[in-house]
């Protein structure tokens, strides 16, 4: 097989628990660039909260917000704005409730709420440091959001339209907190924008993934590898399983492939 793009999950993927990455994912990443096959980061993450990670590893593509951002390199490849109704009326659900939304745009996360012990741990755990309160002036501005603090009971007040479901963050001690997608705007949406725009077919790119906010990228690639920690919901998308992020899953994924040595 030929693979000629390389799709990578940020947390739990590439992220170890502790915010770090093993020096043997780095060198994964540099074998496969020098092979001549294109690199992009495909995370929930802000933009503009995963720019270290692009520098480090020397990517200039990227997918963001579950998708609803691609870029390769400088140039916009897709962008999909939520609609301004769908997020007032995520805000209200938020405001009678003890729940907390981040809403983000393509250059500030809009928090409910600044003060929030769920939300201060939330941003710990993410790193996320463009934040500013929401107002609704940016309302129309939404490429994304999460829902920090959500009882079971709850997720489905949130699931405002048809289009919408929640998908649980896969990452330790984040608050009961859930990405908001949107089955219409996903990482497998935005990969196949990003293939056509490349003229490369789904079967000659590879993602690796461990949320279930990652099951339509591997459900879309050619080969589709889930880390040996990722939810277990999301296995049966894949072709196969690697180790944890803690023991080399890009590296080991890559070399079951032949793609490193």
């Amino acid at each position: 097989m030929t693979y000629r793009a390389l799709f990578l999950d940020i947390d739990g993927t590439i992220l170890q628990p502790d915010h770090t990455y093993a020096a043997s994912t780095k060198e994964a990443i540099q074998q496969v660039k020098a092979a001549g096959l294109e690199v992009f980061l495909c995370t929930g993450r802000p933009f503009v909260d995963i720019q270290y990670l692009t520098s480090d590893f020397e990517i200039t593509s990227s997918i963001t917000y579950n998708g609803a951002y691609a870029l390769y390199q400088d140039n916009v490849i897709f962008n999909a704005p939520m609609r301004k109704e769908d997020v007032e009326n995520m805000v209200d659900i938020a405001n009678q409730s003890e729940s907390e939304l981040v809403l983000y745009t393509t250059e500030n996360n809009y928090f409910t709420s600044l003060t929030s012990p769920h939300v201060k741990r939330f941003n710990e755990v993410f790193e996320l440091h463009q934040n500013k309160l929401f107002t609704s002036d940016v309302a129309d501005q939404i490429v994304s959001a999460s829902a920090i603090n959500v009882e079971k009971d709850q997720v489905k007040d949130f699931e405002v339209t048809e289009d919408f479901h929640l998908a649980k963050v896969n990452v330790a001690h984040a608050s009961e907190s859930y990405d908001i997608l949107r089955s219409s705007v996903n990482k497998g949406v935005a990969i196949q924008q990003m293939l056509h725009h490349l003229d490369i077919a789904p079967s000659e790119a590879i993602a690796f993934g461990d949320g279930m906010n990652d099951k339509e990228m591997l459900k879309l690639v050619g080969t589709g590898i889930a880390m040996g920690n990722a939810d277990p919901r999301l296995v049966e998308y894949a072709d196969f399983q690697t180790t944890s992020v803690t023991e080399s899953g890009i590296f080991n994924g890559l070399k079951k492939l032949g793609l490193v040595k």
